[in-house]
């Protein structure tokens, strides 16, 4: 087990001096609902009281409802400032205008909303001179389980670090929203969606993996294909260079 309170004063520090080296006036992150970004949350306004949660619904359902309450529960809880930014139109309207051009397959799809939220974040961010707060996990990231200049965008992320069982320990010793720590991970894609279903292997077995080395082989297959597959994901933009 970690030592959460040492973690908690150090990623507030860290955070608080990201904000002041920039010369930002705050913080700006997405809010989902989920644990990732529950704890991103708690520690940037910790570190910085003019942190913005944006709540960003987009064709799901579970956006209007379930993700909508627990978000709710989060800002409350914690005092966080937050606005709803509807993105459903804009999707619909971003779709009828690549139709024109292109057929749209799935991959395109699913990776729209992410983009069109982070859109939305650096929008707010550059029109109000915060930081974006980026809400993705050590897990995630390994498994290339995000989207490339969509929720795997951001100007600092202060929980990459963290396995997504640290992110949910770290929230149990902050006592954050049962309904957050309780509910299964999801990116919220559209209604019934889980990351575990949709990756085909749990979150406890890619941590143990990570942070052990040990793991059955059906799920080292996996994780490995993920990891593989995603590499670009993780790259820095490949330049040419003049010699």
């Amino acid at each position: 087990m970690r030592d959460y309170k040492a973690e908690f004063e150090g990623r507030v520090a860290f955070i608080r001096e990201l904000v002041e080296s920039a010369h930002a006036s705050g913080i700006v992150f997405g809010n989902s609902g989920g644990k990732d970004c529950a704890l991103v949350g708690i520690l940037c306004k910790a570190a910085c009281d003019n942190t913005l949660s944006v709540i960003m619904p987009c064709a799901s359902r579970r956006n209007y409802e379930a993700d909508t309450n627990d978000a709710n529960a989060l800002v409350n809880q914690y005092g966080i400032e937050c606005r709803t930014v509807d993105l459903t139109a804009v999707r619909e309207a971003e779709l009828k205008e690549l139709e024109k051009v292109c057929t749209i397959n799935d991959m395109a799809l699913t990776n729209l909303a992410p983009r069109l939220r982070m859109t939305t974040l650096y929008a707010i961010g550059a029109a109000e001179n915060r930081l974006v707060a980026g809400t993705g996990n050590r897990s995630e990231r390994h498994m290339g389980y995000f989207t490339k200049w969509g929720d795997g965008a951001c100007d600092f992320n202060p929980i990459s670090d963290l396995t997504a069982t640290e992110v949910f320990e770290f929230l149990e010793y902050l006592k954050a929203p049962r309904c957050i720590i309780d509910k299964a991970p999801s990116a919220g894609l559209y209604d019934g969606q889980t990351d575990e279903q949709d990756m085909g292997v749990t979150y406890k077995a890619i941590d143990t993996y990570l942070l052990t080395g040990q793991v059955n082989a059906e799920d080292k297959a996996i994780i490995d294909r993920y990891h593989s597959r995603s590499e670009h994901k993780r790259r820095p933009i490949t330049m040419y260079k003049y010699d």
